[in-house]
């Protein structure tokens, strides 16, 4: 585009002189400007209208004209309009920085846009040009001013869906992403049509959610949800807008009640702390509880099985002599008989006195059957203390019985 301007206004400034800027001053760069490529010296080319002008004055002031006066002034005349002629189309040259774009519009009507570098447009008024920024964030906060540190009470109210009022502060984070759009479909730009989206679309979103889900664990949630909704109502509008990001700067209750809010709070607070150490009491003895249950289990289970034992083997064993007895009943009882009397004595103390001597005088040793005496008692106190041993002597006894019945039989018939 550049080189076709160059062309353009070298076009006009050669239609009245053909040798313009080529005096002895400039002969030497009048061959390096013959290459299109090359920029124009425009400080020559000031300092040759400034040369030609002053000439103008001084001939035409002068008290002798000049020959050919006439054709002088038609040349300066021709100089002057083509300066200005240069002069406007040079002002339609525009630099575009990176990052932006610029929209040119022809009597107001939207044209085209223009890239980032040198650009160039028919000149004012024909043709205009307006820069925007779509690379730069801009960021609105909405229920909250960060510069004078207050509250909009009136944008920061709103109701949840289970009839409760919240105070919601949140910022947006955005950046234009159609340039043409946003000049053409906003009357104002300015950031009211953006805070009226973001306040719309937030309202909404609270509105169909529980107070508890909006000020603890759905925050996220209601921030990706407004930055959505907020999208579709720009596209809806062709504002030429794209959210990047919504940010809940604070959700609280309104402090008119907040003190309430917060006991209730605290009180949530303290049943959950409360059923959790029951849950983790519940955890600790439960186990416990059951270890134990089987513990006992398994030990009646135990002793099940040795009672059972025990009974099943003093059965057979009954069994067993009942056989023999019945083969010899005589041989059998002497046998039982001498049984039972060595089980009697082998743990008893025993005196033996011979009735024939026909002493009188009879030594009974007292300290050795009090000793022995002892010995037993405390044996026995051993047993009691311990359940397995005690129930093994009282079965021991409930054995030992038959013996002595039988034994008594047996005396008695010996001595008939």
């Amino acid at each position: 585009m550049l080189p076709s301007i160059r062309n353009k206004l070298r076009a006009i400034m050669s239609l009245n002189d053909p040798k313009w800027g080529n005096d002895s001053r400039n002969g030497d760069k009048k061959n390096e400007n013959k290459n299109g490529d090359a920029p124009p010296d425009l400080d020559q080319i000031w300092r040759d209208a400034v040369q030609r002008w002053n000439s103008l004055l001084s001939g035409k002031n002068g008290s002798t004209p000049p020959a050919g006066g006439s054709d002088s002034g038609m040349r300066g005349a021709g100089l002057i309009a083509a300066l200005i002629a240069g002069l406007w189309l040079v002002s339609g040259v525009f630099i575009v920085q990176e990052g932006q774009t610029a929209v040119i519009t022809t009597f107001g009507k939207f044209t085209g846009t223009a890239s980032p570098g040198m650009n160039w447009r028919i000149p004012y008024p024909v043709q205009q040009h307006e820069i925007v920024n779509l690379s730069k964030v801009r960021t609105i906060e909405v229920g909250y001013r960060s510069s004078s540190k207050t509250k909009q009470p009136r944008e920061a109210l709103m109701l949840t869906d289970d009839e409760n009022i919240v105070d919601v502060q949140f910022a947006v984070q955005y950046k234009l992403k159609s340039a043409s759009e946003f000049l053409f479909n906003n009357r104002d730009q300015d950031e009211d049509l953006i805070r009226q989206v973001a306040e719309t679309a937030v309202r909404e979103v609270v509105g169909k959610n529980k107070m508890d889900f909006v000020l603890y664990e759905g925050r996220d949630k209601v921030s990706l949800d407004v930055a959505a909704l907020m999208q579709q109502i720009l596209e809806r509008y062709q504002a030429g807008i794209l959210v990047t990001n919504v940010t809940m700067q604070g959700v609280q209750p309104p402090e008119q009640v907040q003190a309430a809010f917060d006991d209730a709070v605290k009180a949530g607070q303290d049943k959950e702390r409360q059923k959790n150490e029951g849950q983790a009491y519940a955890n600790e003895v439960i186990p416990k509880a059951k270890g134990e249950a089987s513990r006992i289990v398994q030990e009646a289970e135990g002793y099940r099985a040795k009672v059972v034992a025990n009974a099943e083997g003093n059965a057979s064993r009954f069994k067993q002599v009942l056989a023999e007895y019945q083969k010899a009943p005589a041989v059998t009882r002497d046998r039982m008989y001498l049984e039972t009397m060595q089980q009697i004595f082998a743990s008893t103390s025993k005196v033996m006195m011979d009735s024939k001597s026909g002493n009188n005088m009879v030594y009974i040793p007292l300290d050795k059957m009090l000793s022995g005496q002892d010995a037993a008692t405390s044996a026995k106190s051993a047993a009691t203390a311990i359940p397995g041993a005690s129930h093994d002597a009282v079965q021991g006894v409930e054995i030992k019985a038959p013996k002595d019945v039988r034994a008594r039989d047996v005396r008695e018939r010996e001595g008939r």
